[in-house]
């Protein structure tokens, strides 16, 4: 790879994002302490996010051009084949990352081993330099991750690291025409899960845990349902979230897996209030309101994270 530049991904601390609410930080501070929280916590977090930063961004600075963007300005951001991008954040954001940068590698660091969990995030503030070498030197080694992908009639696509959303932007009823294979139906729901093998363990996991503790509450079941895909899976799985079942509505076609060749096709009957969010971001959706048809199915593309090898 002939990388020349490292964008560095970001998102403001939640003091940042306090201080551009409120104007200053003695506001932000009345604000926390009247909620009954620690601004302290705060103040901490905000200053190990920030001197990991500065450290990242002085050690690169000598090997390569660095370009430090926030989240919001990723989806619009130019990104060239002779980047190298590097996440400093929470886990959320290397998923949000990934689905904007085509394929480039993605070096996630941790700034804060104590409050992240770092699943995404394989390198810190003592590490991070060596991975960037291996990457330089041809030496780096990659983990696939299987996007999904949502392409709408009217041009809209969407691409999703752990999961897609399909169905009303509020906590109403989704009514949509669902087909899978040779099957059709008319449904009303609550919206539609379709999970990565990335986001099994995720978003999904809490529609499981949920059918199997009312499962074994009701039906005396007492069986646990579980479904962990690798990442690099070609299929996805999809569910639908409290079907109902009525003269208009079905519920047949609740949950199934979507491999490769296959489509998920989903016919808005929704007059307004209709998304398709991705990665539990709602401001990455497109429209799917009445007349819009979404189908859905393993992305082409998919994420490449850099692994650690000096990490047990």
């Amino acid at each position: 790879m002939n990388i020349e530049n490292a964008i560095v991904v970001v998102n403001k601390t939640r003091l940042e994002s306090l201080i551009e609410r409120f104007n200053t930080r003695d506001q932000a501070r009345f604000y926390i302490e009247h909620s009954g929280d620690d601004f302290k916590e705060y103040e901490e977090e905000h200053n190990v996010f920030h001197l990991t930063l500065d450290a990242v961004v002085r050690t690169i600075t000598k090997t390569l051009k660095v370009k430090v963007v926030e989240r919001k300005f990723v989806p619009n951001f130019l990104f060239s084949e002779k980047d190298l991008v590097i996440v400093v954040g929470q886990d959320g954001l290397v998923a949000n990352t990934a689905k904007y940068v085509n394929r480039l590698p993605i070096l996630g660091i941790n700034p804060d081993t104590t409050r992240n969990d770092g699943v995404l995030l394989p390198f810190n503030a003592k590490t991070f330099d060596r991975g960037v070498h291996e990457v330089l030197a041809g030496k780096a080694t990659y983990r696939e991750v299987t996007l999904a992908q949502a392409m709408a009639n009217d041009g809209q696509q969407l691409l999703a690291f752990n999961d897609l959303f399909i169905g009303p932007a509020t906590h109403t009823s989704a009514r949509y025409k669902l087909t899978f294979g040779a099957q059709s139906e008319e449904q009303s729901s609550s919206g539609i899960i379709v999970s990565t093998g990335a986001g099994s363990t995720g978003w999904l996991s809490s529609v499981m845990n949920m059918a199997s503790t009312v499962s074994a509450t009701f039906a005396d079941a007492p069986s646990a349902i579980a479904l962990s895909l690798p990442w690099d899976t070609d299929r996805l799985a999809f569910v639908v979230r409290e079907p109902f079942m009525s003269r208009h509505s079905g519920i047949s076609l609740s949950a199934g897996f979507i491999d490769h060749a296959d489509k998920l096709v989903i016919e808005s009957h929704m007059p307004f209030n209709g998304v398709v969010f991705s990665d539990g971001v709602e401001a990455d959706f497109i429209r799917f309101n009445s007349g819009t048809r979404v189908e859905i199915g393993v992305a082409s593309k998919r994420a490449l994270l850099v692994i650690d090898h000096g990490k047990k």
